[in-house]
């Protein structure tokens, strides 16, 4: 007669979660895909019901905003269409805007008066407090990726039980 719950097996212990994965979309460089974009990752993480806490979500909604803004600006001339790719992980989410401009923008800080140019600046410091990391990096296609990636709530556990 067996005590206890059933033994896992070791393929159930190393099984990705039911939220972990990658999604890619593409969207037109215009001013009307940041909001579309914005959407698209907010449903998208519903739906794999990723345990995002709401702070982590309005931190990440703003960060894709600041990114796809910044690809609509200044690489729409060269590239007529953006990537967006999201991924989840355990522990973690990924976003990255790409497109075919190949200059490296830097975070600026920029002045009290100026009007924009604070972008990725903002990216920076909305991923650093977050606890998450952010950079650059160069596509094969000669264009860039700019991702921000920032850590998921842990996954609720049960409390043990009473003895």
């Amino acid at each position: 007669m067996p005590s206890g719950p059933p033994a896992e097996s070791p393929d159930e212990l190393t099984s990705p979660l039911a939220h972990e994965g990658v999604w890619r979309f593409t969207a037109p460089a215009l001013e009307a895909s940041v909001p579309q974009a914005r959407h698209a990752v907010r449903d998208l993480l519903a739906e794999q019901r990723a345990p995002v806490t709401a702070g982590t979500l309005d931190t990440l909604l703003l960060i894709v905003s600041e990114l796809v803004t910044n690809a609509v600006r200044h690489a729409a001339l060269l590239s007529p269409h953006i990537a967006v790719q999201l991924g989840l992980g355990a522990g973690w989410l990924r976003i990255a805007v790409e497109d075919d401009h190949p200059y490296r923008p830097k975070a600026l800080e920029a002045d009290e008066g100026d009007v924009g140019g604070r972008g990725l600046w903002l990216v920076k410091v909305l991923t650093a407090e977050a606890g998450g990391k952010c950079g650059v990096e160069h596509t094969a296609g000669g264009g860039k990726a700019i991702w921000a990636e920032l850590p998921l709530a842990p996954l609720a556990t049960s409390p043990p039980p009473a003895r």
